[in-house]
């Protein structure tokens, strides 16, 4: 540690200064006769130099009198950092160079002190929990509404698979009567740790796609990407992909009932052959018998153009349709559907064995995808709702 610095009276340094001007000679000299530091001389020289240009006023006696304030500021100053580094301390959290998240200047106004001093109060209503107005601390009534709007959000997500993100998760809260926009939500969910599955942007190709050449036993497309319907089962979208797993890439055939969104029929195979897309038709022909002048659509894939998958439709009354080579947007319900697939259940983990992706897919279609997921086309309700509400509205418009 270093040695306190010694002090010297207003009349010494005015001795050293005249000295100075009497002799010429260096500090270093100057200061072994009264013993002081030659550090602090030049200084004491241009002080005295002022004091000759005014001569009413004192250089070295101001000096003095502004050291008293200088050093009660900076007590002042050191007690005030005692303080907020107190009351950080005793509130629970860290002391920030900036605000902390919520606060800003808007969230406080001037207010008067009972002595008439001006203060700031803490605006009711605002997030953080800092004390009201008149020095009532407690929760604020925003942090009151938030906590109870974060009470049904984890049985949302639970039955969502934890898939769910704001749009969705929002919908639970207001089935019970509270108000909550999408930002809350989402600020609330962000605040827990909470997040839904976001889906990928799938990148486009560069360029003009070429042309493919016509198939043999394609069908016009009556849907004209108009992917709507008039009632359950009077048009089926399908398509097929593939399924990552650690046991290779099998291939998932899907075929859904366009009207309330709902996968009525799926098959899984190692093989992108007919007998996949077949599988398929057949499982939703059994669970949902289609009536007469139902569309199948698809797209210009070997599998959807196969005598095999025609004959099958042949036998059930089912026409067929198909969108344009080279032209995912004409079957772009039926990409809608894959691509939540592919986010919500395949990306979303690593199967390990083929049978275990075909569990897993199940599980989505029948107990997630079908039942519990809500869609905004629907009116926020799951197709198995959508279709109960409306089943019996839509046999009577038939």
């Amino acid at each position: 540690m270093g040695h306190p610095s010694p002090r010297y009276t207003a009349e010494l340094k005015q001795r050293v200064a005249g000295l100075y001007r009497e002799r010429g000679c260096t500090y270093a000299a100057l200061a072994r006769e009264p013993g002081c530091d030659a550090g602090g001389i030049p200084d004491w020289v241009e002080r005295a130099g002022a004091a000759r240009a005014a001569p009413d006023r004192d250089p070295f006696q101001m000096a003095e009198e502004l050291r008293g304030p200088r050093r009660g500021n900076d007590r002042l100053r050191t007690e005030n950092e005692i303080l907020l580094k107190a009351s950080a301390f005793f509130a629970g959290r860290q002391l920030q160079g900036r605000p902390r998240r919520g606060l800003s200047s808007r969230s406080y106004r001037p207010t008067r002190a009972p002595g008439g001093s001006r203060t700031c109060a803490r605006r009711p209503g605002r997030p953080g929990g800092a004390a009201a107005p008149g020095g009532a601390g407690g929760p604020s009534a925003r942090d009151l509404g938030d906590a109870g709007l974060a009470r049904p959000i984890p049985g949302a997500r639970g039955s969502g698979g934890g898939i769910h993100g704001a749009p969705r998760v929002r919908m639970e809260p207001r089935r019970r009567g509270l108000r909550a926009s999408r930002r809350r939500v989402a600020r609330i969910m962000r605040d827990n740790g909470w997040s839904g599955t976001a889906r990928g942007c799938a990148r486009r190709p560069k360029g003009t796609p070429k042309a493919a050449a016509p198939q043999a036993g394609a069908a016009p497309d009556p849907v004209g990407r108009d992917f709507t319907a008039d009632g359950p089962d009077r048009a089926r979208f399908a398509d097929i992909t593939y399924v990552r797993t650690r046991r290779g890439w099998p291939c998932l055939a899907l075929a859904m009932d366009i009207w309330p969104g709902r996968a009525v029929g799926w098959s899984m195979s190692d093989r992108m052959g007919a007998a996949l897309a077949d599988d398929a038709l057949r499982m939703a022909i059994a669970r949902r018998r289609p009536p007469a002048g139902c569309i199948h659509h698809s797209d210009h894939g070997s599998q959807y153009v196969s005598l095999r998958l025609g004959r099958t439709m042949g036998e059930n009354g089912i026409g067929s349709s198909m969108g344009a080579i080279s032209s995912p947007w004409d079957n772009a319900a039926m990409e809608s559907l894959m691509g939540l697939v592919k986010a919500e259940c395949v990306h979303a983990r690593t199967f390990e064995s083929r049978e275990r992706a075909a569990l897993e897919i199940f599980e989505y279609i029948e107990c997630l995808y079908d039942r519990v997921r809500t869609h905004s086309a629907l009116g926020h309700l799951s197709p198995e709702e959508f279709e109960a509400r409306n089943r019996k509205g839509a046999a009577k418009a038939a």
